[in-house]
């Protein structure tokens, strides 16, 4: 049986006092949230901490409620389950509620956050092991090795982020607010990731995400696909993500496109994305931003499946993705989750 090390624990009924017990010592305290992250890794030692946090008691943190501009403000501990299930959230950004019923499953959803998903650890074959099978490897760089097993030869850590809420929330558009001792900030959600497995979020440590803040979606329409090995449980090896506004002669008046589960942070499709603004959104159109887009992803030996097979299944998903967006008949069978 696999127990929890020892630790001070802490059930802060207000945001304030949260963000005091996290100020006296960022570095050795970790903030929970549904735990269905944090408490793993703790009982696999992937991380430690002398404090911990929790946030369930912080009412402010939980619930969707729509502002008077039309967007919504999404507490950083609604339950996924919340998310997904929320009937003006769900009408008007449909493809965040099949990306938020994509993830695990029921019973993790009813456990896990917005907030907690969206600062979900990043993720590695070598790294998603028991203790023992780390050691006997000298365990990997994200840890207290100095070796990236990835990619021996790199400098850097090959984890992957495999959240499926942040593409989806980063291509509609979506800010997050932070929240520490000593002020609070918000940010473009893409602004908080960056392409490194160790170091994936650019928040401080002292800081809180306490809310997400969806603009409305106006005339945009999007979808989420995602793929992995079973139709539940299993983290996802590839998603994608995008949304698409057209003016009155189906012309692309802009577009998002991000992967998840390809790279330490959410990618976006930059080459794909330019190849479609301003042309018509035909078939031929959107096989060429399909095609483009694989150049964004560089997979590795890191997750489930041949990094080869994941790097080519991003040109038919992301082609089904913007397919679905059209209107168009789709050329393959849906993700299960997906209708």
């Amino acid at each position: 049986m696999m127990r929890l090390p020892s630790f001070r624990f802490h059930r802060p009924q207000t945001l304030a006092e949260a963000a005091r017990l996290l100020a006296a010592s960022p570095q050795t305290t970790r903030l929970v949230a549904g735990g269905t992250d944090l408490w793993p890794n703790l009982k696999r030692r992937h991380q430690q901490a002398e404090d911990v946090v929790s946030l369930s008691l912080v009412r402010e943190l939980h619930g969707v409620s729509r502002l008077a501009d039309g967007s919504f403000a999404i507490g950083a501990m609604t339950t996924l389950s919340e998310v997904a299930a929320d009937r003006p959230l769900a009408a008007e950004h449909p493809a965040l509620s099949r990306a938020v019923r994509s993830i695990s499953s029921p019973v993790l959803q009813n456990m896990g956050t917005l907030g907690g998903n969206l600062c979900l650890d990043t993720r590695c074959t070598y790294y998603n092991q028991n203790e023992e099978w780390r050691r006997s490897i000298g365990y990997c760089k994200k840890e207290v090795g100095e070796t990236c097993w990835v990619a021996p030869g790199s400098p850097r850590c090959w984890a992957i982020s495999a959240s499926d809420s942040a593409p989806m929330l980063c291509a509609l558009g979506a800010s997050v607010r932070l929240v520490s001792a000593s002020g609070e900030r918000t940010i473009p959600l893409t602004a908080l990731y960056q392409d490194d497995g160790i170091a994936y979020l650019t928040k401080r440590p002292d800081e809180i995400l306490t809310q997400v803040l969806l603009p409305a979606a106006a005339d945009r329409r999007s979808s989420f696909w995602k793929l992995r090995r079973r139709g539940s449980i299993d983290f996802g090896v590839l998603s994608v993500a995008g949304t698409i506004a057209l003016d009155a002669q189906r012309h692309v008046r802009s577009a998002q496109l991000f992967l998840g589960c390809v790279a330490s942070f959410p990618t976006p499709c930059t080459e794909a994305v330019e190849a479609l603004v301003g042309k018509p959104f035909d078939e031929e159109h959107i096989a060429r931003a399909a095609a483009l887009a694989r150049k964004a992803a560089s997979p590795l030996s890191n997750t489930d499946f041949l990094p080869q097979w994941r790097s080519k299944m991003v040109e038919p998903y992301t082609e089904a993705v913007l397919r679905e967006i059209a209107g168009l008949p789709q050329q393959r069978l849906a993700p299960a989750h997906a209708f």
